[in-house]
């Protein structure tokens, strides 16, 4: 059980994807073992919070911002280690199979890793499943979770036999929910039930690690922050079996933004994340039984989560087409785009931001939707990932609601163009110098230095300044001279980061390390994106690293973090 003021301490939390980790014999790819080791060096370093991504489980593009389910848990995260029907043998020989192909050593191969590891579930299961004295356990799991896990296990079964998760590309004979019942209700029920029991089974035990995993941490007086996006993935068991909560017309999304360069469309239109939007009425007329049950169940595994795009509870920002549709749009003009469309386009619903009456009304709906997320997520600490286009009413409700924002450094500037030291932070915000988004803090500062003789150095001198400042660095920017990055800079960000105002503190274990690496580019999908992996295990970490965990655990205690 957590004390009673773990929650009250303000913390530094560390970023790291789990299967970021590396452990003997993981076929790959970081999983709850791995993390249980991950916790330990938490505790050994004063580290208040490990920051992870979203760890349900994921479709073909591997995004954990795409996942197929709102509940279900990634299988690739489980440890096989823990399941009693797979022997440490078979997971050698496994491990032994993988190969890591030249240049992809620090990248998970998530086609081996699925391959290997849902091979082995597999074969565990046939000896669960023979066994006639089955765990009670595991019964009642099915039973308590069945609102979730029976839907999803249909979904999983017959993603299974198509090799995808676009239900709308499936064969004509289960391409809906009501004909998928059908199709489903023809076969012998004896099949029916060891193939949905199947599934059943990997999710028990995933949230049977998870939650010893959270019990584990909290007793070590680490906390894990989980991650919960603000829409559902259009190809997901939610949205096939329970369409009824969603508005499959529009996709949801972000507003043009100029960072996007190299995307035309973004330029033009703004992100198409495909992700269908709430209808609200309907959700509100059920209590908001879908979101609360998601609250819930990210809970049962985590003591902090965080929002991402949690302006999407006040407006949010889509579009009247799906994404495989965006190329037909780029360059048309917006009276080009509206015959294609019948009238329609892009914009904010359910309305705009543009008179006080809907700045109101969209404020009283986050107020709402807010307030009902916090009653779902009882003790556990919420934070609001408010970045990108933000109304002026979003920070100060958040602050009011008791809900942390985020308060990137170098982007918090003042009136007069001074960047805002950490010291004017509030207390209830959640700093940090970057996302999974972004570049490390070595990355950025050195992408910055290499650009101050070309056309791209009237940026990379603001940015720089601004970092200057905020790090208490000497700089010139009449001079375009700034210190190299190395350990000073590092270590004067570090302190000003640590020391700030702000109850929660963040880096990215890219940081610590001096890792230049992306974890992903948002806007793109394949390539290295979700795939970064440690290029060793924490027992292995080279002493000159550990050095800078070491000073890392002192600075937390001259801050007072922890």
């Amino acid at each position: 059980m957590v004390s009673s003021d773990m929650k009250t301490l303000r913390r530094l939390g560390i970023l790291v994807p789990v299967f970021s980790l590396r452990e003997e014999n993981d076929l790959g790819v970081g999983d709850t073992r791995a993390m249980r080791k991950m916790v330990d060096w938490a505790a050994e370093h004063r580290i208040g919070f490990l920051q992870l991504l979203p760890i349900n489980e994921t479709g073909g593009d591997n995004s954990p911002y795409n996942a197929i389910s709102s509940v279900a848990l990634d299988p690739l995260l489980i440890d096989l280690e823990s399941i009693p029907q797979i022997s440490r043998e078979q997971i050698q020989k496994a491990d032994d199979e993988f190969v890591c192909h030249k240049g992809n050593e620090d990248l998970v191969d998530y086609e081996q890793s699925n391959r290997l590891k849902w091979s082995l579930l597999a074969d565990a299961f046939e000896k669960f499943w023979s066994n006639p004295e089955r765990n009670s356990a595991f019964e009642a799991f099915c039973i308590t979770e069945s609102d979730w896990l029976t839907p999803y296990t249909k979904f999983r079964y017959l993603m299974g036999i198509t090799g995808s998760e676009a239900w709308e590309t499936w064969p004509k004979d289960y391409n809906t929910a009501e004909k998928a019942e059908e199709y489903l209700a023809s076969m012998p029920s004896d099949e029916l039930a060891k193939q949905l029991a199947y599934y059943g089974w990997v999710q028990w035990h995933a949230f049977s690690q998870w939650r010893e995993l959270r019990d584990y941490a909290g007793e070590r007086n680490v906390k894990l922050m989980g991650d919960i996006p603000i829409g559902i993935s259009y190809c997901s068991a939610d949205v096939f079996f329970e369409s009824q909560w969603f508005d499959l017309e529009l996709s949801g999304g972000s507003p043009p933004e100029t960072v996007f360069k190299d995307d035309a469309f973004a330029c033009q239109w703004g992100q198409n994340w495909g992700i269908p939007l709430y209808r609200w009425d309907i959700l509100e007329k059920d209590n908001f039984s879908w979101w609360r049950r998601r609250i819930e169940k990210l809970t049962d595994v985590f003591h902090i989560f965080r929002i991402d795009h949690i302006i999407g509870f006040y407006r949010i920002f889509s579009f009247p087409w799906r994404p495989l549709r965006n190329e037909e749009f780029i360059g048309l003009s917006r009276e080009e785009a509206k015959k294609i469309t019948g009238g329609a386009l892009p914009g904010f619903q359910p309305r705009p931001d543009d008179t006080s009456e809907n700045k109101a009304a969209n404020l009283a709906d986050g107020d709402k939707y807010i307030k009902m997320v916090l009653e779902a997520a009882g003790d556990a600490e919420v934070v609001g990932e408010d970045l990108g286009c933000v109304p002026d009413y979003v920070r100060p409700h958040l602050e009011q609601m008791g809900v942390a924002g985020f308060k990137v450094c170098q982007w918090e500037i003042q009136d007069n163009g001074r960047v805002v030291p950490g010291s004017a932070y509030p207390e209830c915000a959640f700093t940090t110098y970057a996302t999974h988004d972004h570049d490390s803090i070595p990355s950025m500062w050195n992408s910055l230095t290499s650009v101050l003789g070309s056309a791209e150095k009237e940026g990379a001198l603001r940015d720089l300044s601004i970092l200057s400042e905020f790090g208490g660095l000497p700089f010139s920017e009449t001079e375009k001279t700034f210190a190299a990055y190395g350990s000073v800079v590092k270590w004067a960000l570090f302190d000003k980061l640590l020391k700030s105002n702000a109850d929660y503190a963040a880096l990215m274990v890219t940081d610590v390390i001096d890792s230049t690496r992306r974890i992903n580019i948002p806007g793109t999908v394949g390539g290295e994106n979700w795939r970064y992996r440690l290029p060793y295990k924490l027992a292995d970490m080279p002493e000159n690293v550990c050095q800078e965990w070491r000073k890392l655990s002192e600075l937390v205690r001259i801050s007072n973090r922890g």
